[in-house]
């Protein structure tokens, strides 16, 4: 899903200006664009591989605060993405052209590359940030590093779809659809950033148990690894953990999942008074 979502809003931004100057019959233009894309790609890769380096030479009480670090700064990464794509996701098409329209009139191959070069930078961080704090939680790279890439391909292909014509998303519902279930992930990095804080020493308050979830989330299993690799659930969750997860997720949700136009409000009616 992460590798999905993000791999999608890149692949869109790169497929739009892509089609737009397939359209205008400036495929020499192509390159410039392609150029931006593999430095933002070999930038995040290195990124990626500099804190997974970094976080192996650590130690243990080390590798839990880096491990809250990236699981607090991916959690404001995809909350940022989740509201900034609420508010532009309609226009994002047009704001694209005209940014690729005004380059090419200027006769500026630099704005080309750096249209796709910061398109690409921005997801790949966030991509790189993000998926390596669901490793963490997961336990399980290797699995997650397959669903990862298989996320990535998609993405990947629906861009190409795009810039060839042959793909049309309804992208208010594809990225609601998406944004709820990244709510849940990243709500479960809150709950295991709580968890790994505790273990770097950085929180000792809110430790007192919850409810037990030992019989849904059991060690060895295939739901209990996809509950704690997706949604952060532990058997036995702390105050602190439980409490991090409602609050992030719940509002969250009803942002994510009211109805666009609509506004949050409570209206109060004024009641007449009697003598």
């Amino acid at each position: 899903m992460i590798g999905l979502r993000e791999g999608v809003e890149a692949s869109l931004i790169v497929g739009i200006v892509a089609a737009f100057l397939k359209q205008q019959g400036r495929r020499d233009a192509l390159r410039f664009m392609w150029a931006g894309v593999i430095a933002a790609v070999l930038l995040c890769t290195g990124i990626a591989v500099a804190l997974q380096v970094l976080d192996r030479q650590l130690p243990f009480r080390q590798q839990e605060g880096l491990e809250t670090v990236v699981a607090a700064v991916a959690v404001a990464m995809v909350t940022f993405m989740i509201l900034w794509m609420r508010r532009h996701a309609r226009g994002l098409a047009a704001e694209l052209r005209q940014s690729a329209a005004g380059a090419l009139a200027r006769g500026s191959a630099w704005a080309l590359v750096g249209m796709a070069f910061f398109a690409v930078v921005r997801e790949g961080i966030e991509t790189a940030v993000f998926l390596l704090a669901a490793f963490q939680a997961s336990g399980d790279a290797i699995s997650a590093g397959v669903g990862a890439l298989l996320g990535i391909v998609t993405a990947c292909a629906v861009g190409w779809g795009i810039y060839g014509g042959g793909v049309h998303l309804n992208l208010g519902r594809f990225f609601r659809i998406t944004a709820a279930a990244l709510v849940l992930v990243a709500a479960g990095l809150v709950m295991s950033a709580f968890h790994t804080a505790h273990e770097a020493g950085w929180l000792n308050s809110l430790q007192g148990s919850t409810v037990s979830l030992a019989w849904l989330v059991r060690p060895g299993s295939v739901l209990s690894s996809l509950l704690t690799g997706v949604l952060g659930l532990q058997p036995q969750p702390t105050l602190g953990e439980a409490a991090g997860w409602l609050i992030y997720a719940l509002p969250m949700l009803t942002f994510v999942l009211w109805p666009h136009g609509r506004r949050l409000s409570l209206r109060f009616r004024s009641q007449p008074t009697t003598t």
